[in-house]
């Protein structure tokens, strides 16, 4: 029953059943959180497989910035219900400044070098 497996397999088993109707745009908020890193290493590689292939459109909802930036080609930021930043992920994710004002982020590997 899905109610007696752990919160990381609950989270596998939901992915897996939304993918099961061959949908054309799937929603998913949080969906690597309760993940261990090996499985959410293979999800993010199929997302973007079934994402490159054009046969799927994610709306992504993370709070792992860099990972969601990896994986898809555009990034809404939303700061307060407003539009913080808005363009091609790979964009965000080459801007070290962006990142830090927009997310938080810091490149930690950067920013020692910067001393």
């Amino acid at each position: 029953m899905g109610n007696q497996i752990s919160g990381g397999e609950q989270q596998m088993l939901a992915i897996g059943r939304a993918l099961m109707g061959n949908p054309a745009l799937l929603l998913m908020d949080e969906p690597l959180e309760g993940l261990a890193p090996i499985i959410v290493e293979s999800l993010l590689q199929t997302l973007q497989r079934l994402i490159r292939e054009d046969t799927l459109t994610v709306m992504l909802v993370e709070q792992h910035a860099k990972i969601a930036l990896e994986v898809t080609h555009s990034a809404l930021v939303l700061n307060r219900g407003r539009i913080a930043y808005f363009g091609p992920s790979s964009a965000l994710l080459a801007d070290r400044t962006g990142l830090e004002a927009h997310l938080g982020v810091t490149d930690h590997a950067a920013a020692a070098g910067r001393d």
